[in-house]
């Protein structure tokens, strides 16, 4: 029989989607499981997140049961700060040997999409998203990354997409000399007249609308990011608070000037799937990082600071690794830090992008 593709409306269908996420990774000895909580409004297309954004979810059925799932999306935020008319396809899973259902699945999205005036969909970069693990496929990685199955290559090839991004994914073995060197560039930073400051201590009315601004600035020319609402940002930092992370976040200023920030999420591997017989590694219970240092403060050691200030935190609080987590293949600037910090690369990562007929 033929695969359908149906577009899911009200609670339970949006509740059947998210789910079918646990179903593909159901066998996997180690997963981190759907996150309805944060990912359902996006879906259903309200709350902060989705502010901005057109969706449409589209599902691909065999024998009356989901096979594939993806969510085509209009970031007007995106095409209006890149000045493009792009698409993204988020969300993608799909169960092993679903070509056909997939090539039909990915047809009706991308024909929405071009219909709403898009050019081209990319796929493993974009709101709620992420790129597609290329050789790891067996560690648990950091929450916000991906840990797709092989097979999700060949299908979104078939299915007309191309290699569009690469990426690399840094972890950090935490050792004595590693944890002098942290505090070294601390104190350096420190000297230059920089303070170091946890996000806990900022003003909790304050913090949305700074972290929100300072992201925006740093990742202005950051290939693939869409711009954050303030909204949307508050959204973030409650969660990121339920999990210690205004203590392992830091703000870097001058004066009283921002210029710099790093979020850092500590490891949550308590909220993962794990199978009894699978146990977790160190090395697989693992924070996640993203930094940005404003152009004045570049080149001045803030952003070794920055990692470092927070690496010392989860190290405080009984870390054996740390993770830089993702940094695009061709950002030499950012895998420098990652190799002064002592990181090594653990996986590389792919985003796709299928161009329409013009």
């Amino acid at each position: 029989m033929a695969p359908s593709v149906e577009v899911p409306e009200g609670t339970d269908a949006i509740e059947e989607f998210l789910r079918f996420h646990d179903r593909v990774y159901a066998e996997r000895g180690a997963f981190w499981p759907a996150f309805p909580a944060l990912e359902a409004p996006f879906v259903a297309g309200t709350g902060p997140v989705a502010e901005g954004r057109r969706r449409r979810p589209f599902v691909a059925r065999e024998g009356g049961a989901i096979v594939a799932r993806v969510l085509a999306v209009l970031d007007s935020r995106y095409n209006q700060h890149w000045g493009e008319r792009l698409g993204h396809v988020v969300k993608f899973e799909a169960l092993p040997g679903t070509r056909e259902a997939v090539r039909a699945l990915m047809d009706a999205a991308c024909e929405w999409l071009a219909a709403q005036g898009a050019e081209a969909a990319r796929c493993g970069m974009g709101p709620l998203d992420m790129p597609f693990v290329i050789d790891d496929y067996t560690s648990l990685p950091p929450s916000i990354l991906r840990f797709n199955p092989p097979y999700y290559h060949s299908l979104l090839k078939d299915a007309g997409f191309e290699t569009e991004r690469g990426y690399v994914d840094y972890r950090i073995a935490v050792r004595p000399e590693l944890v002098a060197r942290w505090e070294s560039a601390v104190t350096a930073a420190q000297r230059a007249g920089f303070r170091l400051v946890p996000l806990r201590e900022v003003a909790p009315e304050r913090r949305a609308a700074l972290t929100a601004s300072i992201f925006n600035e740093t990742f202005s020319a950051h290939w693939g990011v869409s711009m954050v609402t303030e909204a949307e940002q508050a959204t973030y930092l409650g969660l990121f608070e339920a999990v210690g992370a205004l203590d392992s976040s830091v703000i870097a200023y001058r004066g009283e000037e921002p210029m710099g920030q790093v979020m850092v999420v500590p490891e949550t591997s308590a909220f993962a799937s794990v199978d009894p017989a699978r146990t977790l590694r160190p090395s697989e219970r693992l924070n996640w990082l993203g930094i940005g240092v404003r152009v004045p403060a570049r080149g001045r050691g803030v952003n070794l600071a920055l990692a470092s200030s927070a690496f010392l935190e989860l190290v405080r609080r009984g870390a054996t690794h740390v993770s830089y987590t993702l940094v695009l293949d061709d950002n030499w600037p950012s895998r420098r830090t990652a190799e002064r910090l002592g990181a090594e690369v653990c996986a590389s990562y792919v985003a796709y992008r299928r161009n329409f007929p013009s």
